[in-house]
């Protein structure tokens, strides 16, 4: 087994940055094909649309789910048009479904992220889910996207939700790296992680503790100061490199276990990841220092600290057990921690984290 390592090819971030994606796509082919959800072509491409036309460059809707029916439509598109470059501009299932279409169709992807809700804009790997949105396979692309494009100014002007969601995503990098580190499993790329993947792994958590509360402050404000700009960069780069070259473990399986539980499909990615995150630090017998210090970064700025706060609320034993037996899947990272993780272990630590946010919130009333 060898040390592996992912990067994408280039990466841009800055205000106003999307002025540049003619001049990218221009440069990997021609015909570009810009996959876009509704928001992003009424809010932010409305404005360009003719500059595009112009180019050559066209705008295909994108449908809402990243699934086998919408892949299989965007590639028969691709073929049809004959595009040479796609382009995935929205949040993560746009993304993921950008970079899944062009891999299969063997073209180069530019990736610009709308919202730094995740950290799938620089991966080489994406998440297909099943038309009603339950978690079905991860798909690897052969590689990385060539272009991932970030403009701040378009990110400021986001809901804040989007935000602190990517925060919650970007919080189980470390803990997941670290790990697969101490197990020596293997990372998303299928080696060992570098020193560059583990310790970006831990800068995205350092730079979550030091920024992300003045981060949130700015997004509310919708203003590019210089703490949203780590946070972008640790939400979209640090992140996206720290996960997919240092690997994954309890937080993202727990994540897809939730899935199946439907009361939580209207709750992002990264709140749900959140959740695992603290889980996850039941299951792996974190010291109770560091379980307090997670528990008050996701208090300061908002992630779920509570099975209420993804809408399980009122959920039995039983049904919460779905979530545990789907997050203990064989293929599942969760395997990565230390010792044998059962079903039965993962409901507990879930029930305690439970237990741990609720005993903090009526602290604090």
């Amino acid at each position: 087994m060898f040390l592996k390592a992912v990067f994408p090819g280039k990466y841009i971030q800055g205000e106003k940055s999307l002025d540049q994606l003619p001049h990218w796509i221009n440069l990997l082919g021609k015909n570009g094909l810009i996959l876009a959800s509704r928001t992003v072509r009424e809010k932010i491409l409305a404005k360009y649309s003719n500059d595009l036309s112009a180019k050559s460059i066209s705008i295909e809707p994108f449908q809402g789910e990243c699934c086998e029916n919408e892949l299989s439509r965007i590639s028969h598109i691709i073929s049809r048009k004959q595009v040479g470059v796609l382009v995935g501009m929205g949040g993560g299932k746009t993304i993921d479904t950008a970079k899944i279409a062009a891999d299969r169709a063997k073209i180069p992807v530019i990736i610009v992220p709308t919202i730094a809700s995740t950290d799938a804009p620089c991966s080489g790997c994406a998440v297909i889910y099943s038309e009603k949105g339950v978690f079905d396979s991860v798909h690897y692309q052969k590689m990385n996207p060539q272009v991932v494009l970030v403009d701040t100014t378009i990110i400021a002007e986001a809901p804040t939700r989007f935000l602190i969601s990517g925060m919650g995503d970007a919080l189980a990098t470390w803990f997941e790296a670290r790990s697969c580190d101490r197990t020596q499993s293997t990372n998303e790329c299928g080696g060992y992680s570098t020193m560059a993947g583990l310790n970006l792994a831990k800068l995205c958590y350092d730079t979550l503790q030091m920024y992300g509360a003045a981060a949130k402050i700015a997004g509310e404000k919708h203003i590019v100061t210089p703490a949203l700009n780590h946070i972008i960069e640790a939400n979209i780069l640090l992140s996206g490199i720290g996960f997919e070259s240092s690997g994954l473990a309890a937080a993202h399986s727990i994540h897809n276990g939730l899935t199946a539980l439907e009361e939580t499909h209207s709750f992002y990615h990264g709140e749900k990841v959140a959740f695992g995150v603290l889980t996850g630090l039941q299951l792996a017998d974190a010291s109770p220092l560091e379980s307090a210090v997670v528990f008050s970064f996701c208090e300061e700025i908002g992630l779920p600290t509570t099975l209420a706060d993804i809408g399980l609320g009122n959920i039995d034993r039983n049904r919460l057990m779905m979530a545990a037996e789907k997050a203990c899947a064989p293929a599942e990272s969760i395997h990565h921690e230390a010792g044998i993780i059962t079903p039965e272990k993962v409901l507990n630590a879930m029930i305690a984290a439970d237990a741990m946010g609720k005993a903090r919130k009526n602290i604090k009333r």
